[in-house]
């Protein structure tokens, strides 16, 4: 397809806007959203669910940056509403957004990299399965109530122990992959020292204690009467000051008694504008001060202005179409997948939809992590090849399935609708009859946790900077497999519903169990090689892209750093 002038422009721009690799640096033994960013509706109006949100005011109606005493107010845009602010109760990145302003973990990464650094623990080791940590003093909820070792007990069997009176029954995904699997139990040696005992030994697991769903909630919050769908009892430098879920607009203020280094900012608000280009309209004007979720249309819009820039880094991410085996049998044969892998034509998604924020993918990996095949490529589009494999399955006439996504664009999927729209077309030409089934994303959220979509498109962002956080939280059924089956029943007991796919190729698996016990960095990315080439020639997704993170900053904004893993960081940031 030919480009013009004004799209050569745009690519060369965001070829020299400075991406920045993530280097993957060891800490102790060594590293999601669908985590990561909810990003706009490409057509159904100013919010996520249609209405026109309004929001840009103070909670006393003033609607400039003076903030709240001691500090500016910062109005961060984003393209859809958090559904609860439990940092247990999602998968969600546009959750973690706010939940990462008023929790803290033990551990977090340093901002805009992958090393780990001090939080509510200041000093930590790990030797084989045992870890211990020494905790902060002095440190205060949100509450008024005293952290201690107690508070992380606590949480974390709030997440994971069905036995605790506390237990969260409807917790997440999370809670399995990123604790429940791996810790066999957590004791307070007194009360700033933990002691834990891994289930084995498990590479990244202090790199999972930084991830944002591992955040220390009050013992106090927990046990007591209190909604933490609706309130925030954290220890961070944000606390809540107004949840105003009708114009989808949360209000955080700086927390007075914070441990660390006051905020900057007297205020935050998150605010919703559901379209791409109405909320890098709202940037340019003043409106807010950062904004996230853009496209090439809107990153248009912004470059054009003197009042803000785009900031880009290189993602640690992945886009991709899973095939739901327990749903389709046609799916079940390797052949299948790998004749629409053949027929969907990556690469004009990534140049002519997502237009030079992103490049074609070809494995699970990211290109930024340590064990990404170097060897691997992306599937070429040849639909004589595709047309063979369908004859060779035994579906040479075709078949027909539907295609779930959601509405709202995401940092790894910017156009949903045109993308499951070229899908359709393209496997249109060899036989294959697509339907569209596009959703709410928190409808489609838990559509796809049930299992009940037949295909999807989805992604994912890192929430560890480890390869674990996609070879095994993504692809892995994390179950008993029936014995030479390469799939699973959705309704397995212990199956992974993060595994779209419901895949399960016991080479695979054994390949990603191997690096998760090997402590030694080249050992585990070998093993990570061999896996991302299982997953490439088994083809249990389609793999479409690798896209960059892109912010939208006015240029009243001082002391922001783009982030691929965590955030928004906010603490040191100032607006003019």
């Amino acid at each position: 397809m030919a480009h013009s002038d004004d799209e050569r422009s745009r690519r060369e721009f965001l070829q020299a806007a400075g991406t920045a690799t993530v280097a993957v640096m060891a800490t102790g033994a060594t590293a999601g959203c669908l985590g990561g960013d909810d990003t706009p509706t490409e057509d159904n109006g100013d919010s996520a669910d249609g209405t026109d949100t309004g929001g840009d005011t103070g909670a006393d109606g003033d609607t400039g940056s003076d903030g709240e005493p001691g500090g500016a107010t910062l109005r961060y845009g984003r393209g859809a509403h958090s559904a609860t602010l439990d940092p247990q109760n999602t998968t969600s990145g546009e959750v973690a957004k706010v939940t990462n302003q008023a929790y803290e973990g033990l551990i977090a990464f340093q901002p805009g990299e992958a090393t780990l650094t001090e939080a509510l623990a200041t000093d930590w080791s790990m030797e084989g399965d045992s870890v211990t940590l020494t905790l902060r003093e002095g440190v205060t909820f949100h509450d008024g109530t005293e952290f201690t070792a107690a508070d992380f007990v606590a949480t974390y069997r709030r997440f994971v122990d069905e036995d605790y009176e506390y237990y969260f029954e409807d917790a997440s995904a999370y809670g399995p992959f990123t604790l429940g699997n791996w810790i066999d139990s957590v004791e307070a040696a007194d009360d700033y020292e933990l002691e834990i005992t891994l289930t084995q030994s498990y590479a990244p697991f202090l790199r999972n204690l930084a991830m944002f769903p591992s955040v220390v909630i009050s013992k106090e919050a927990i046990e007591g009467d209190v909604n933490l769908d609706e309130e925030m009892v954290g220890t961070g430098p944000f606390e809540l000051s107004n949840l105003d879920d009708a114009n989808n607009r949360i209000q955080l203020t700086a927390f007075d008694d914070y441990w660390g280094e006051s905020p900057e900012l007297g205020e935050v608000l998150f605010l919703t504008r559901g379209q791409n280009n109405t909320r890098a309209q709202a940037l340019v004007e003043g409106e807010m001060e950062i904004i996230d979720g853009l496209d090439p249309s809107s990153i248009d819009i912004v470059d054009g202005s003197d009042s803000a820039q785009i900031r880009t880094i290189e993602g640690i991410n992945i886009g991709y179409m899973a095939f739901n085996m327990s749903q389709v049998e046609a799916f079940r044969d390797r052949r299948v997948r790998q004749a629409i892998s053949h027929a969907i034509d990556t690469q004009a998604i990534v140049e002519n939809i997502y237009e030079g924020i992103a490049t074609q993918a070809d494995q699970p990996i990211p290109p930024a992590l340590f064990g990404h095949n170097d060897d691997l490529s992306p599937y070429e589009t040849d639909r004589e090849r595709a047309q063979s494999l369908l004859e060779e399955a035994g579906y040479g006439d075709g078949f027909s399935f539907s295609l779930t996504t959601f509405q709202n664009p995401r940092g790894y999927n910017p156009a949903p609708i045109r993308t499951a729209q070229t899908i359709r077309t393209n496997l249109a030409e060899i036989g294959i009859e697509v339907t569209i089934d596009d959703r709410p994303f928190s409808d489609y959220l838990t559509y796809t946790s049930e299992g009940r979509h037949q295909a999807t498109l989805s992604g994912w962002y890192t929430d560890n900077a480890d390869p674990d956080n996609f070879c095994y939280v993504l692809l892995h059924p994390q179950c008993e497999v029936p014995e030479g089956q390469d799939w699973v029943s959705w309704d397995t007991e212990g199956f992974n519903t993060s595994n779209y796919a419901a895949w399960a190729n016991s080479e695979y698996m054994s390949l990603v169990e191997d690096a998760q016990t090997t402590a030694d960095q080249g050992e585990r990315a070998d093993l990570y090689n061999q896996a991302a080439a299982v997953a490439h020639e088994q083809a249990p997704w389609v793999y479409i892209d690798y896209a960059q993170e892109v912010r939208g900053v006015a240029s009243t904004v001082s002391g922001y750093t783009v982030a691929a893993i965590g955030g928004p960081y906010l603490t040191n940031v100032t607006v003019e």
